[in-house]
């Protein structure tokens, strides 16, 4: 069964650090291209990041660019977001998506095939 996990979300304080992980089962990264998202209560889910299945084809929003790093370990199946400076407006649930597709191709946010279930991040003194 295909699934993705992500862990290592938890509170921070405001300027301090996170690295979320999102772990695939069933099925290999190697070929697909993994978007961060998150959702803030009462908003809708909206883009982080994403990273094309090509090594070095990484995107960001503005709003996390210098801060956020999105990086992959294919050997270990996993794809980390590693997340700096972070502020209160980072406070939200963080979800993980696999699209298939070679390059440095990502796609809209329907389109991803696999999410994961989310893990909460709350930046807070």
């Amino acid at each position: 069964q295909e699934q993705l996990v992500e862990s290592g979300g938890g509170l921070a304080q405001p300027g301090g650090s996170l690295e979320l992980s999102c772990t695939a089962s069933g099925f290999s990264l190697d070929y697909y291209a993994i978007g961060w998202f998150r959702q803030a209560p009462g908003k809708e889910r909206e883009d982080v990041g994403c990273m094309g299945s090509a090594e070095g084809s990484t995107y960001y929003v503005d709003s996390v660019k210098g801060r956020f790093t999105i990086s992959r370990d294919n050997a270990k199946n996993t794809v980390y977001l590693q997340m700096k400076s972070l502020k209160p407006e980072d406070t939200a649930v963080y979800y993980c998506a696999a699209y298939r597709a070679g390059g440095s191709y990502c796609p809209a946010i329907l389109e991803y095939d696999y999410w994961g279930q989310g893990t909460q991040v709350t930046v807070s003194s």
